[in-house]
């Protein structure tokens, strides 16, 4: 990712000293089991550890030479530690390392992908929980359809949120394997205990069955649970980019005293920071299918994976990170407009009470159909000519024949709308 979208803790995994050094700490987690298991001779891990430097510039001379990256990174370490070093690597492919640094990097990226959930599980819930009873228009196809609450909408991208946490979490599970089996995963060369310390040790799990990699269904859960979390953002990006709309105005991202909105137009607050995160989705759901087609592999490995990851593994979790940091200051500090969404709400005069004013003539007599017919003639007339709703309902003879004018007037009434609210948030935020 490049520098605007990067943030440094989650960068510093994949930069190549990291790297590395995990690919150090593979290797002598497997020297040092072949050491208890006499494989090789006692003090080697010591001597290598105390002598080895990561030296990423003379990794990269060597690479350009000899065109394999672990070999260039044995060679390297070869030239520090001396003789010792030759015990590195033994009975080992290239994969085993790889791969377990690959599912390692990953793990620490969606450690802290799950912290950044928590944080902005904060915000969406403190502000669910502070407009819980805040009136606002609800939407069906971008048409006003009945009245909500502001805080009933924060509740549905909290829940979101929590679910994604779970999907993470289960993903990070999945990826945290590791494999030290050898060419082709048969263990011929070395002894399966060296695996299962190098994974004990590294707080991972043996991966059951290898073949020279580990397999990529893991993986392809991985990226794909990033997509999804990606697109949530973007749910919630385009939630807010539709309310700030001059028209609509009833959330609006914070605009700093010096901030400009446009070049051209000095009157412009646009809503950037979400129109961003509508991109940044973009760029991280295009990891999913690549990672899909990793999964299918010539025979027991072919490197056609391997460019994928090498780009996919560092951009779509830096991207990510930035992204679900970038909507959790969006939601601390989001401007929120209760009055104009009251002015929303009653712009239609009332129509939207359809659905109460249809049940209740059901119950008076009337049949559903003769019902919707009534109200729907009203509705339009109300809409059309800018008119009372329940002035045009009490015109009509027939119903308040059925259906007194006080009692009509009483089902024009917010309240209706809100007397579960509680329930909904109880079921949600007590659930575990």
């Amino acid at each position: 990712m490049i520098e605007r979208y990067s943030r440094k803790e989650i960068k510093s995994i994949w930069e190549d000293y990291n790297k590395y050094s995990i690919w150090l700490e593979i290797e002598l987690a497997a020297a040092e089991a072949m050491e208890k298991l006499r494989i090789i001779p006692r003090g080697v891990v010591r001597k290598v550890k105390s002598k080895a430097k990561i030296n990423v510039k003379r990794i990269s001379q060597i690479e350009d030479k000899v065109k394999h990256d672990v070999i260039a990174f044995l060679t390297s370490i070869t030239e520090k530690a001396g003789k010792e070093a030759r015990y590195l690597h033994k009975g080992m492919t290239s994969s085993d390392v790889l791969d377990t640094c690959f599912n390692i990097q990953l793990k620490q990226s969606g450690e802290i992908l799950l912290k950044d959930i928590d944080k902005l599980l904060v915000e969406i819930k403190r502000q669910a929980l502070k407009h819980k009873f805040t009136l606002c228009i609800g939407r069906s196809h971008g048409i006003h359809a009945e009245p909500i609450t502001f805080g009933l909408k924060m509740l549905t991208f909290h829940q979101e949120f929590l679910r994604n946490k779970k999907r993470l979490e289960s993903s990070i599970k999945e990826i945290s394997t590791c494999a030290i089996s050898g060419a082709v995963g048969t263990f011929a060369n070395i002894d399966p205990k060296v695996e299962t310390y190098v994974a004990k040790k590294l707080r991972l799990q043996v991966e059951p069955i290898s073949t020279q990699i580990i397999p990529r269904d893991r993986h392809a859960q991985f990226f794909s649970t990033l997509g999804i979390i990606a697109s949530s953002i973007e749910r919630f990006a385009v939630e807010i980019r539709h309310l700030q709309r001059t028209e609509v105005l009833e959330v609006e991202e914070f605009f700093g005293k010096k901030q400009k909105g446009s070049s051209a137009m000095p009157h412009k607050k646009n809503p950037i920071l979400s129109e961003n995160l509508t991109g940044l989705a973009r760029l991280i759901r295009s990891s999913v299918n690549p990672a899909l087609e990793n999964v299918a592999l010539w025979h027991e490995r072919d490197i056609s994976h391997s460019a994928v990851e090498r780009n996919i593994g560092p951009d779509a979790t830096t991207a990510l990170d930035f992204a679900l940091f970038r909507l959790t200051n969006i939601i601390k500090n989001l401007n929120i407009y209760p009055k104009k969404m009251l002015k929303n709400l009653n712009m239609t005069n009332g129509i939207f009470f359809s659905q109460r004013v249809m049940l209740e003539l059901t119950s008076a007599g009337f049949t559903r159909e003769d019902a919707y017919k009534v109200v729907q003639k009203h509705a339009m007339q109300a809409w059309k000519e800018n008119s009372s709703f329940l002035g045009e309902i009490i015109s009509n003879k027939k119903i308040i024949n059925k259906i007194p004018v006080n009692k009509l007037k009483k089902l024009f009434n917010f309240s209706y709308h809100m007397k579960k609210i509680n329930i909904i948030f109880n079921r949600c935020l007590k659930r575990k």
